[in-house]
């Protein structure tokens, strides 16, 4: 099976986490921001890490060389790129504003950025998609309360909003008002929980905080009236098998939870979460997770299909997606 030729959405892309080293070293001449590494291959040999807020502490430092509104076109637009090569039709991008804010850009330029990309990426590939704004839950719900009510004005460019970063020790309930909030904005809601967090993570962003997808969801198989949840609500998780391996959530692929998780009926997907960093873009993802796992073809296509169908686009870009993608198995058949 071509797994790149498969039409397929990607739900969990964190658009900084595309920001390779030599990008980070470009930006960082453009912008005149010092570096503490000597060159991009020094750089890249940190990329080892022991788990989540590891990662974290490199990540925001390289964020730090995104400030203008052309820094976020051009990051966004080389993703977008590389996800049309991967059979990538539909892409919900999260962002995370609070840092870049931090950083000295303007709220404006970041959504205008990336906005630009994706409509540039919409004529030159045909990838369909919206925006999804993150608040950083180790930040509190009133900055996240904040950051929302900055980005009102900016609504028609967002497709909904999700919390991340830090999860251990920091769960779900207290943000639920800025939650609701945003869901009366008409903006739709997923939520990062039960990667390194608990079920009861998983519990707190479906009841408190109406997550329509949970982002990651690997802790789940430790309660089983929780996946009877998942599996009876065909609640979509977005897991990352590469990701879920760097950050040690899974000694490696051929123990990833991912073929456990189809078999018990869950909704599961497919992603990339941060590729510059885990070592993979989101068919990279597909082929070594179904290398590693055994996965057949019927269970490839599968998680194709439950991509499409757990994104936010329309019932007809799903319909036309699901049709593009029979054709393509027929093709390949």
């Amino acid at each position: 099976m071509d797994i790149k030729a498969l039409p397929k959405a990607e739900l969990h892309l964190h658009i900084e986490g595309t920001l390779d080293p030599a990008m980070v070293f470009a930006l960082a001449e453009r912008n005149d921001v010092p570096l503490p590494w000597r060159d991009a291959a020094e750089l890249a040999a940190l990329y080892d890490f022991a788990d989540l807020p590891g990662f974290l502490s490199l990540y925001y430092r390289c964020m730090a060389v995104l400030r203008v509104r052309q820094d976020f076109f051009d990051l966004a637009y080389a993703y977008y790129a590389r996800a049309a090569a991967d059979g990538v039709r539909h892409a919900e991008v999260f962002f995370d504003p609070q840092v870049h804010l931090d950083n000295g850009a303007t709220l404006a330029d970041v959504i205008g950025g990336l906005r630009d990309a994706q409509t540039a990426a919409a004529a030159a590939y045909g990838i369909t998609g919206g925006l999804i704004l993150c608040f950083l839950r180790d930040r509190g719900p009133v900055a996240a309360a904040a950051v929302l009510e900055a980005a009102v004005p900016h609504l028609g460019d967002l497709m909904g909003v999700g919390l991340d970063s830090a999860e251990a020790g920091f769960p779900p309930e207290p943000f639920a008002a800025v939650f609701e909030r945003a869901g009366g904005l008409g903006l739709h809601r997923v939520a990062h929980a039960g990667e390194e967090g608990p079920p009861a993570h998983i519990w707190g962003a479906l009841d408190a905080l109406g997550a329509e997808r949970i982002d990651h969801g690997l802790r789940a198989l430790e309660d089983e009236a929780l996946v009877a949840r998942l599996a009876g609500e065909r609640i979509p998780l977005t897991v990352c098998p590469l990701s879920n391996v760097r950050l040690r959530a899974v000694p490696d692929l051929g123990c990833h939870p991912l073929k456990r998780m189809l078999g018990l009926g869950l909704n599961a997907t497919v992603n990339s979460d941060d590729p510059a960093y885990f070592g993979g873009y989101l068919a990279d993802n597909f082929i070594q997770t179904a290398d590693a796992l055994g996965l057949g073809d019927e269970a490839v296509a599968a998680l194709c299909r439950n991509s499409i169908k757990a994104s936010f686009a329309s019932p007809e870009r799903k319909a036309a997606l699901l049709n593009e993608l029979a054709a393509v198995l027929t093709a390949q058949r």
